[in-house]
């Protein structure tokens, strides 16, 4: 789709957009429209698979606990450091996605997951796991993936935006309902060592050849809003509405800085589960694969989350009131955690403790497009969910170090719980310091 830049036409779409096209306007904004789907296909398959890694050491962690005498704490550890990893390594993946683009990250994701995987499966100390984790599957694997293919995503779409984030930040809860039951029958069957070869040869054969899909760059603001004006009828010939544009008296700064602040309480309640909750339900007696299967139903209910109630909030009501309500669901969940001795009422916890944290993340890569500059989405996406990382790392290891302290998981939960009603009322002050504001109306169709 060549374009070349034409001064003097004063038509309404040259206005919008500055760019005459060697094809036709119409037939080339029609193939933006669907060229961005492959993207968001691509995103979230990319996401799905290299958010396994998050998932292989949640499952693996009483088996590398008893075959080197480990105590909890080391794998919870290597866990966190995951989170650590990814979340430095999304700033700097940040600045690269907002000045190269996105062609050069599933690449060095996938080439870093897969050689990690294999890597793993030599480790006998705890350094050689931390490093592994921390560098590979973290700041070089994760760092690549989650935050800047949302902040990626995020560009190519401003009506729907908060659906397609949701879509895209789906594959990581897809991801946790596929493949812990494929790890819990792999670990069963053939041992944790080839469970990671074998996941680690997938994502490489899997990663690698969606790589080109993002050679191409987000088309520029006004030729994405004509695009979108093409495409604003509904099926009745009613106008679609434009995506939401809000205003906050906070400045840059100050916003950049109680949003990495808000995060930290979110994200050490959001870990504890994540990290736990198959060593927490085996600890009440269900068999490894029971245990498993909780996890995956508690991905499952953050799948729904994603796909349907980010988009359904956050484009409606705005991205902080959705994420004041994910927040307080998951706080209840959390706490919910520790009178949970039945194998129904982990079940019952896990779809409410889902729900609510599923749509957590997204919802912060929302609310930068909605107040942020959209060509700084990438590094301030990134700086975001950096503060969210290390508060991940910290909550999972937190909880293992507990653990081994208290022989339960009840203080740690509750410390969890805790931390979340800080995010809440930090989330609470901040939307008092927004202006409301609805989604404006759609661009006029006579500029197509």
């Amino acid at each position: 789709m060549e374009f070349r830049q034409e001064s003097g036409d004063t038509s309404p779409l040259s206005a919008a957009s500055h760019y005459r096209y060697r094809l036709p306007m119409s037939d080339h904004l029609n193939a933006l429209l669907k060229f961005r789907f492959y993207v968001l296909a691509a995103s979230l398959t990319l996401i799905f698979v290299g958010s396994g890694s998050l998932f292989l050491i949640a499952v693996t962690l009483k088996d590398l606990s008893s075959e080197f005498g480990w105590p909890r704490e080391v794998p919870s550890l290597a866990f966190s450091l995951q989170f650590i990893g990814g979340g430095m390594g999304g700033i700097l993946m940040g600045y690269l996605l907002d000045k190269v683009g996105a062609v050069v990250l599933p690449l060095i994701a996938a080439c870093a997951i897969a050689t990690g995987s294999v890597l793993t499966t030599f480790v006998d100390q705890q350094w050689q796991l931390f490093a592994i984790y921390f560098v590979l599957f973290g700041f070089l694997g994760q760092g690549s993936l989650y935050a800047p293919l949302m902040a990626n995503i995020s560009k190519w779409y401003e009506r729907r935006r908060g659906m397609v984030v949701g879509i895209v930040a789906s594959g990581q809860s897809l991801s946790g309902i596929v493949w812990p039951p494929i790890f819990g029958v792999a670990i069963t069957e053939i041992g944790w060592r080839n469970g990671f070869i074998g996941f680690g040869i997938i994502a490489a054969c899997i990663m690698l050849p969606l790589c080109m899909v993002f050679a191409r760059k987000p088309p520029p603001l006004e030729t994405l809003n004509a695009a979108e004006a093409l495409d604003g009828t509904d099926s009745k010939g009613r106008a679609r509405r434009g995506a939401r544009k809000s205003e906050t008296t906070l400045s840059m700064l100050q916003l950049q800085m109680v949003l990495c602040a808000a995060i930290i309480g979110c994200c050490i309640s959001m870990s504890l589960p994540l990290a736990h909750l198959v060593a927490h339900a085996s600890d009440k007696g269900l068999p490894l694969t029971d245990a498993v299967t909780v996890l995956s139903v508690t991905l499952m209910a953050a799948f729904v989350s994603r796909v349907l109630l980010v988009g359904f909030l956050s484009d409606r009501f705005g991205g902080l009131w959705a994420l004041f309500s994910f927040s307080a669901l998951q706080a209840v969940s959390v706490g919910l955690l520790t009178a949970s001795d039945s194998i129904a009422l982990l079940y019952i916890v896990g779809i409410s403790f889902g729900l609510g944290y599923g749509g957590i993340f997204p919802v912060y890569a929302v609310i930068v497009r909605e107040y942020m500059p959209p060509q700084e989405a990438g590094r301030r996406t990134g700086i975001v969910f950096l503060f969210g990382a290390l508060a991940m790392g910290f909550g999972s290891w937190m909880g293992g170090a507990l653990f081994d302290a208290t022989g339960s998981y009840t203080t740690p939960f509750l410390l969890g719980v805790a931390a979340n009603c800080v995010n809440l009322v930090i989330v609470g002050m901040l939307l008092t310091k927004t202006k409301k504001s609805e989604p404006p109306g759609p661009v006029a169709a006579a500029a197509i």
